[in-house]
């Protein structure tokens, strides 16, 4: 098997927004996605971008990716990757392409001295659960997800 990760070019904005889509399906989220080729397009190619995505090909064909940006951490007074998506389409699971971007993202933070690589996983996300605990992850259930959106965060930004 030939696998090779290779950052995203802007050529490849409908082949990330087709994965986001699918995803989507996946994770039973498709309701949820409003984003367009052109917004990932200008989100990841636009004059400042703030987060990157490389694709995975096994024999020149994609097969997955992972869409990713810089965060901070001031207890450890440095930036980490937050791994925002991590999709492998079903005909290529189980054949070492998630732990590849995986290793590929964990490079990148030895590389650059990043302090920490991390990402949410639905909790019925059994095979996924397996890889990660497999790469030595550990979950980190003392931490509640809190998320402000919609009329919610359009009010609190109005706030005096």
């Amino acid at each position: 098997m030939s696998l090779s990760i290779r950052p995203a070019a802007p050529s490849d904005s409908l082949l990330i927004h087709t994965f986001i889509r699918e995803l989507a399906e996946y994770e039973r989220l498709a309701h949820e996605v409003d984003a367009t080729e052109a917004d990932i397009a200008k989100a990841l190619f636009g004059a400042n971008p703030r987060v990157f995505a490389d694709i995975a090909e096994r024999e020149g064909e994609p097969v997955g990716f992972v869409l990713w940006f810089y965060n901070f951490s001031t207890f450890r007074g440095r930036h980490g990757i937050y791994l925002e998506d991590l999709f492998v389409r079903p005909a290529f699971r189980s054949k070492g392409i998630g732990r590849a971007l995986l290793r590929h993202l964990a490079r990148r933070c030895i590389d650059e001295g990043l302090a920490r690589l991390e990402w949410w996983v639905l909790d019925w996300n059994e095979p996924a659960l397996r890889v990660y605990r497999s790469i030595g992850a550990i979950p980190m259930d003392e931490w509640t997800v809190q998320r402000v959106t919609g009329s919610a965060l359009r009010q609190l930004a109005e706030e005096p």
